[in-house]
């Protein structure tokens, strides 16, 4: 009786392990069929993104020239002048400034969090700049119009105040948590016995943060910055409610002009969809989008070269 028993419970042993084969194998079929599913439908959704605000847009060149478009600083729809110049030169102008003010206080804030902070003063600023990350953008462009824009106005005694150097105030602090959080992780990923064996060369603590800590992470820092810049040139609302949203080119800080984001989200609602207007707000859009995938392509390529 006993061997008969025995070679029963072999038998239900084995077929719970065949069934259990089955199982995992099953389900890793399926999460790899969703996995690859899922990339592939990324895929399809980027490229048809792409497509089609490339092929609506280049419908602009059938009643305007390149040469215009990209070089002609009038920008009068009802006359039918689309010349973009003016918003791509303030895009480039305004994400100039942003970086201009941004790098400096974020390295800044970076080296002080990561290098001098104690424990609970870093806390505190971690906390603050993720605080400062989950502010919507329209929360800025707000507190930048109601409280920003009077003391540019009242400081530097101008009309309006608004224009490149009030957006690029805002931007700024819109940049800063961005920056700061990738700069910090690249301090902290610097190997230990590089800044031990700076400091046995003789070197201060201020000697290893400008020749060992900033060079090595250099690849870290960069990204941190085209992801800052990145932000700069894709945000709308928060400009829309401090740049002026006047087509024409800034000749100083103070006058109010427009950037392509702005520009877009203006106009898109007022022009009918078969028209050299709509398309040009499509091409714009479409320059945009080259942009961030260029800023992408150089993020991972620096990403690959640091690693």
């Amino acid at each position: 009786m006993g061997i008969p028993q025995l070679e029963s419970d072999q038998q239900v042993i084995q077929a719970t392990k065949k069934r259990n084969l089955y199982q995992t194998t099953f389900f890793n079929r399926s999460f790899l069929i969703a996995c690859l599913s899922s990339s592939l439908l990324l895929g399809i959704i980027l490229f048809a993104i792409v497509y089609f605000i490339g092929k609506t847009g280049i419908h602009v060149f059938h009643d305007v020239s390149f040469k215009e478009f990209f070089f002609s600083l009038k920008w009068e729809p009802n006359e039918n002048k689309f010349g973009a110049a003016s918003f791509i030169i303030g895009t480039f102008s305004l994400t100039a400034l942003t970086l201009l003010f941004t790098i400096p206080i974020s390295l800044s804030i970076a080296i002080f969090n990561t290098q001098f902070a104690p424990t609970w003063l870093r806390n505190i600023l971690a906390l603050s700049l993720d605080i400062l990350v989950g502010i919507p953008s329209i929360v800025y462009g707000y507190i930048g119009l109601t409280l920003l824009i009077p003391f540019i106005r009242t400081t530097f005694n101008t009309g309006l105040g608004s224009g490149l150097l009030a957006a690029s105030f805002v931007l700024t602090l819109m940049c800063i948590p961005t920056v700061v959080k990738i700069t910090e992780d690249s301090f902290m990923a610097v190997p230990t016995d590089l800044k031990e064996a700076s400091y046995a060369l003789g070197s201060t603590h201020i000697q290893m943060i400008r020749r060992v800590l900033i060079p090595t992470s250099a690849s870290g820092v960069t990204t941190a910055i085209i992801l800052g810049m990145a932000r700069a040139i894709g945000e709308t609302m928060a400009v829309v409610m401090v740049i002026g949203n006047t087509a024409q080119l800034a000749k100083s800080l103070f006058m109010p002009t427009s950037v392509l984001t702005s520009d877009i989200v203006m106009e898109i609602l007022n022009v009918s969809y078969d028209s050299t207007w709509n398309y040009a707000l499509y091409m714009m859009a479409f320059i945009l989008l080259c942009i961030s995938l260029f800023l992408i392509v150089v993020i991972r390529n620096l990403r690959k070269k640091g690693a």
